[in-house]
């Protein structure tokens, strides 16, 4: 397939990223990012009612299945040039509400139940670069702008330094297809600039669809094989026009096709940005936090372990999501005191707070 170069700009040009580090800075700032969405994604997918709310469980659970993918393949990407990909650390979790790391600081990402404001603030989120929009390698405006800069460094860095100078990180610790399932995305390891190019495009076009102002993001849809994949941002405006895309409807037309059902009823009310020190030392929704707090802490610890020369380790990341998305799930079940439910904390708690 055919790469075009990112268009050139002024703005293109002083977004260039032209060393080795730092194209490895700017890919662990694309591990930051990805992994910045999940909790906004897990939040809004652990309140809803799969059974009264299907089809909104369906988006917003696939979405997120597609953002671990785009993780996944960022660090396979960083360790391709030589990198380490960081996970286990305290500037992982941020307080919520939250920036994008190094994007626009008029997005706040906070923690919600599903509903109206959470659905805005995923398509300001997933929101696609605007024609002819520059690469941007920092305080970017959208994802695609972002990852648009570091294709252009990725070409320039190969045409200046040799393809085989770029790519020197160890093959071993790429992530492959056999260690990630249940996405229609391609998960593949990158070796070179064509792989890295593709998982680029990967992330892109999952995101904001296909180039051209194209809804669809060239997949098949994973739950329906009849129909071809709706990328994010668009499957976000089916949730909130209550009716699906169909073949002949473009971003300008909106969705024409058939209706999709939201029961508002069905989202259990978490109360908005849950943290530790909204409940008392002891108390049992505390207590509760605590216990997910260290869970997820302990998977981003497998997950650094995975991309860092053991991918089979990705297979037991799975499971311990599992494990978390149960305690999530009970905590949402919680009464709180202001008449909400409880809910996770995405809080680093050291292991000395074990």
């Amino acid at each position: 397939m055919e790469h075009p170069r990112p268009p050139e700009s002024a703005a293109a040009s002083a977004a260039r990223i032209d060393t080795l580090d730092s194209l490895r800075e700017h890919l662990q700032w694309a591990i930051e990012l990805e992994h910045a969405t999940l909790p906004p994604y897990l939040c809004a997918l652990y309140s809803l009612d799969p059974d009264r709310n299907p089809e909104a469980a369906e988006v917003v659970g696939g979405v997120f299945v597609e953002e671990m993918l785009h993780l996944v393949l960022a660090a396979n990407l960083l360790n391709a040039v030589g990198g380490r990909p960081r996970l286990d650390r305290p500037e992982m979790l941020p307080p919520h509400p939250r920036r994008l790391p190094h994007g626009d600081r008029s997005l706040e990402l906070s923690l919600l139940p599903f509903g109206a404001e959470a659905l805005e603030m995923f398509l300001r989120l997933e929101r696609p670069a605007p024609p002819g929009g520059p690469a941007e390698g920092d305080a970017y405006e959208t994802i695609g702008q972002f990852y648009a800069a570091i294709e252009q460094g990725l070409r320039d860095l190969c045409d200046r330094l040799g393809e085989q100078a770029v790519f020197c990180g160890d093959p071993s610790r790429q992530v492959s297809a056999g260690h990630f399932r249940h996405t229609a995305g391609r998960l593949a390891a990158v070796d070179g600039l064509k792989s890295a190019l593709a998982a680029l495009e990967e992330i892109v076009e999952q995101g904001e669809g296909a180039a051209g102002g194209e809804v669809w993001d060239g997949d098949q849809d994973v739950f329906h094989p009849e129909r071809d994949e709706v990328a994010h941002y668009y499957r976000f405006q089916e949730l909130k026009a209550g009716r699906r895309y169909r073949r002949g409807d473009t971003p300008q037309t909106g969705p024409t096709g058939e209706t999709i059902s939201v029961d508002p009823a069905g989202v259990l009310p978490m109360r908005r940005n849950p943290r530790l020190d909204d409940h008392a030392p002891g108390s049992p929704i505390r207590a509760a936090q605590e216990e997910f707090g260290h869970g997820y802490r302990d998977l981003l610890q497998v997950l650094q372990q995975a991309f860092n020369g053991h991918p089979e380790l990705l297979g037991q990341a799975t499971r311990a999501m599992y494990a978390l998305k149960a305690q999530a799930q009970a905590l949402m079940r919680t009464p709180d005191e202001d008449g909400t439910t409880a809910g996770p904390i995405f809080e680093y708690l050291p292991p000395e707070s074990d």
